[in-house]
């Protein structure tokens, strides 16, 4: 089992670890999860992540050679510590450095986005749908906006380690300030709670965006019509800009709002309307991997060299 990965996704209220089989064959030997507990502070979140390494050895009966882990949040590359993470106690803390000290280990940190977007490439709907991609773009579209980029099977992190971060672009004044610090960012503007808000300005009823879609689907809600279509056309308009400067083989589109079944069709609409070419040929798909995309993805950065 020397071909063995080890993976740990670290979020803000489950750390969960998985050892797949191997990079050829992600079948899961071990997966399990301990509480984050993060409102204890930044030296607790170091000791359970420790306390789920040693349940993984205990389950498998395995030892670790490096354990690849997805972060909310970057590595800076200067200060080599974490930032831009939604679990705060992370940010400005030496992460990596501190982990290797702890475990003994080799730890290869990435974004939970690129996470999501390496496991999608090996595993997932570009192998599955566009197989010859040298380019994957993962999208996650949820309570924020983020995205990764993998080409020729690596992550592409960037000089300052942000690469794939579409959701703090500018995208419409209509978004309102951002957590960032700027306003009208992607993230104000087609993140799940945004569409929420938008929605709720139209009628004054504060609904979920699930029942924002079904009653868009059931096509009898002008306020549900105009919400949906909205998000179709600024989402069409936020990937246009990913696709001019990239132009991807392949773009998989992940998080809860990426479930909305218009995106794949009027989002798409959009793109083409909006992308500096004739047309779009590029496939939008949607992740096969599921909430495993994450974990697995750290897996993969385990990979022998």
């Amino acid at each position: 089992m020397n071909q063995a990965l080890w993976g740990i996704d670290l979020g803000g209220t489950k750390v969960e670890g998985v050892i797949l089989e191997s990079i050829d064959s992600a079948v899961p030997l071990v997966r399990t999860r301990v509480d984050t507990e993060a409102p204890k502070g930044y030296e607790h979140i170091l000791g359970q992540i420790a306390k789920l390494v040693k349940e993984m050895e205990q389950q498998s009966g395995l030892k670790p050679r490096a354990i690849g882990m997805g972060t909310p949040g970057v590595i800076d590359p200067t200060l080599q510590t974490l930032k831009n993470s939604n679990t705060t106690v992370l940010n400005g803390r030496p992460l990596q450095k501190d982990l290797v000290e702890l475990l003994k280990l080799p730890i290869i940190l990435a974004n939970d986005a690129n996470c999501f977007a390496l496991a999608e490439a090996h595993w997932g709907a570009a192998r599955q749908k566009a197989p010859d991609a040298q380019m994957v773009f993962g999208i996650i579209m949820g309570t924020g906006v983020g995205g990764g980029i993998v080409m020729d099977g690596k992550i592409w992190n960037g000089r300052h380690g942000i690469a794939g971060e579409w959701g703090h672009n500018f995208l419409d004044e209509s978004g309102g300030p951002c957590y960032c610090g700027k306003t009208g960012c992607v993230e104000t503007v087609i993140s799940g709670p945004a569409t929420e808000r938008y929605s709720a300005g139209l009628t004054g009823e504060r609904i979920k965006l699930k029942e924002i879609v079904a009653r868009y689907n059931a096509g009898s809600d002008p306020a549900a019509t105009k919400t949906i279509d909205r998000l179709c056309h600024f989402f069409g308009k936020g990937v246009s800009v990913i696709t001019n400067m990239l132009d991807p083989d392949v773009i998989i589109v992940g998080g809860g709002v990426g479930n909305i079944d218009a995106l794949y069709s009027k989002g798409l609409d959009a793109l083409r309307q909006f992308i500096f070419n004739n047309g779009a040929e590029i496939p939008l798909l949607k992740p096969i991997l599921g909430d495993s995309a994450g974990v697995f993805g750290a897996a993969a950065l385990a990979k022998p060299a």
